[in-house]
């Protein structure tokens, strides 16, 4: 409990950062510094011992990952393209990735997802680092668990006075597992745009040559 309030913590105050009135001169200075320092460069050391826990934060592991080379690289220019007039834009569906990380570290924080949510204006360099944020802490929560934690997380939802709530395992197959659908329509959609995915990500050993 210790450990997760201590990460609650950290997650507010970065969120309270991405979140803050910066100038626009500041951003675009930090912005090179701001990628250099964001998680899931590579996909962490895998745990020594296999729980449901540690299982469930090498899913998000591997998600961050993919989701950190499937953005890397991507600039304001290519936001607007999709691949049918029906299509989500590429800004969209990042929009959309974004709303599954919250719902994710949320699981693991035992806290709602209130309906509607109230959206922040962000930059592109500042939604980045907000999504992977949410998958660093919902990791390291997982990570630093105690086996048999994983019956406590619970995928909650709020709309008024009205709450439902749904086990971990809709967690696996709803918003994991979308997130990473989406994060491979990142993939796809930057490659038509123009600007395809770095070269050398290796998903299966979670590092990339440069």
């Amino acid at each position: 409990m210790i450990k997760t309030l201590i990460i609650l913590i950290s997650l507010t105050l970065c969120s309270s950062c991405v979140t803050s009135q910066i100038p626009a001169s500041t951003v675009e200075t930090n912005k090179q510094s701001m990628s250099e320092n964001l998680p899931f460069h590579q996909i962490p050391d895998a745990p020594e011992s296999y729980t449901a826990e540690s299982v469930a934060a090498r899913m998000v592991d591997g998600l961050g990952y993919r989701y950190y080379w499937a953005t890397k690289g991507l600039t304001e220019n290519e936001m607007d393209y999709k691949p049918s007039d029906d299509s989500r834009t590429i800004q969209e569906t990042l929009e959309h990735l974004t709303g599954l990380t919250e719902t994710i570290i949320n699981a693991v924080l035992i806290k709602p997802n209130v309906r509607p949510t109230n959206k922040v204006k962000l930059t592109w360099s500042e939604r980045r680092a907000k999504t992977l944020h949410n998958l660093k802490a919902a990791s390291d929560i997982l990570h630093n668990a105690d086996e048999g934690s994983m019956k406590d997380y619970k995928v909650i939802f709020q709309r008024g006075e009205k709450t439902s709530s749904f086990p971990y395992w809709n967690m696996i197959n709803g918003p994991i597992e979308d997130a990473l659908w989406h994060a491979g329509q990142i993939v796809m959609m930057r490659r038509a745009a123009g600007n395809p995915l770095p070269p050398g990500v290796n998903v299966f050993v979670g590092k990339t040559s440069e």
